[in-house]
């Protein structure tokens, strides 16, 4: 059952008035964790409300944050405070809730302070906000691996025999994950026509963007030492929108027998704000119905997934100004929740790190609208998808911005990762081999 305390009261508001309103992704409820910087100085811990950063190393410095040491908001990443665990995760979020609280003066009068502790978040810079220790992606929405499947293998077998078993997963590029506003070279790789001889060499042609739910390990694991689900919900310190960009060309003719490699390489961009594993709480659901039971490893005895609506908007190169929403979906539609991921990677004595990131993998739900990556809108891209300004799109260009969005819907306000956004920029000029 969910876990709740004073900071997912529906009617707390907080003197930041930009944060008390309904559309507002970071109310008070929220408070999600990022590493930002301002004017050139160097990268710092804090905490997004309404519009504006919270500068946890000057609170820290006023002895605001006597929760936790105050070594944990000076570093160029949260590693630290991912390692002190689920104690002091939840009373620094517990303190902050307290401080920004409507009627809790501390920080509210203190002009001087508030003002150097409180800033523009559109005058910030947001940078990656973990190191990512290891990188693993997931295949856990049925939708989308049955949608899939059925492109190459048809519709009866389309889900391979181990699916409705085990959740599928290979292990990614951490040097690749980069943050929301990154923008990337269209990859270069082997391509090969279903018709021709021989590959050739050349930038890929089907570039799609997957729609995921990032992961981030807390406190990890001992090697040699499986987990528990319940264990494993408890490990994980928060969650990032996720595209694992992906070249659908390079990925056809490069992954028997061993997976992606190259295809998944190139780019994966997260969001720069962690919403907590608290403050989804309020959230918590089951996953679907099984078709098959799962082994008893697999097994949970609390609902450890949640109701997340996503959105993935496309804005096209060359087009007019906006951008047209081309998916609308959920992560309730995951089929394996991410406690579940996560015991399976341990289950073999794998040993679980702070900092790893494990992608959900794609999410898709049951219609066309809220399928999670092109090469499903499109069938392969044989079916368009038009956008509003008129132009259409099988597989991405150079030169569009495809954005991530999601938020949990709560009474009056919303629990809300901000934006996942990148740009695709041509591909690099190819060496004289």
């Amino acid at each position: 059952m969910p876990d709740l305390d004073r900071t997912h009261d529906p009617d707390r508001r907080s003197w930041v008035a930009s944060a008390n309103t309904a559309a507002c992704h970071f109310p008070i409820q929220n408070l999600p964790f990022g590493i930002f910087s301002m004017d050139g100085q160097s990268p710092r811990a804090g905490v997004a409300i309404g519009d504006r950063v919270l500068d946890l190393s000057r609170l820290a410095g006023a002895g605001l944050l006597s929760a936790a040491d105050p070594a944990l908001w000076h570093g160029p990443d949260l590693n630290p405070l991912l390692a002190a665990g689920p104690a002091v995760w939840r009373g620094v979020r517990l303190a902050l809730s307290d401080l920004l609280e409507a009627g809790n003066p501390s920080l509210r009068d203190a002009a001087v302070l508030r003002e150097s502790a409180l800033v523009p978040m559109a005058a910030a810079r947001l940078h990656l906000p973990i190191f990512v220790r290891s990188f693993t992606d997931f295949y856990a929405s049925r939708e989308h691996a049955t949608n899939v499947g059925a492109l190459f293998r048809g519709r009866e077998n389309a889900l391979p025999p181990n699916w409705l078993h085990i959740p599928i997963g290979y292990n990614g590029r951490a040097s690749t994950v980069v943050v929301s506003g990154t923008d990337f070279h269209r990859p270069l790789g082997q391509l090969k026509a279903p018709e021709a001889d021989a590959p050739t060499f050349g930038p890929c042609r089907r570039l799609d963007f997957e729609l995921e739910l990032g992961a981030i390990v807390g406190t990890g694991s001992e090697l040699g030492r499986p987990v528990t689900t319940g264990e494993a919900y408890d490990m994980i310190f928060g969650y990032v929108l996720l595209n694992d960009w992906s070249a659908r060309d390079i990925q056809t003719w490069e992954y028997q027998p061993l997976g992606p490699f190259q295809s998944k390489a190139f780019a994966t961009t997260i969001s720069p704000w962690i919403v907590t594993r608290d403050a989804l709480e309020p959230y918590r659901i089951a996953c679907p119905e099984r078709v098959h039971p799962l082994l008893p490893y697999l097994q949970e005895r609390t609902p450890n997934n949640f109701d997340i609506h996503l959105e993935a908007s496309l804005a096209p190169a060359g087009g007019p100004r906006g951008a047209s929403v081309i998916s609308r979906t959920n992560s309730r539609h995951l089929y394996y929740s991410a406690a579940q991921q996560l015991a399976h990677h341990a289950v073999s004595g794998c040993r679980m790190c702070t900092g790893d990131l494990l992608g959900s993998g794609t999410i898709s739900g049951p219609t066309r609208d809220s399928l999670g990556a092109l090469v499903e809108m499109t069938r392969g891209g044989s079916v368009p998808v038009l956008l509003e300004c008129g132009a259409t799109r099988t597989f991405l260009e150079d030169g569009d911005r495809l954005a991530l969005t999601g938020w949990c819907e709560g009474r009056g306000h919303r629990v809300g990762f901000g934006e996942c956004s990148g740009t695709v920029l041509p591909a690099p000029c190819q060496p004289e081999w």
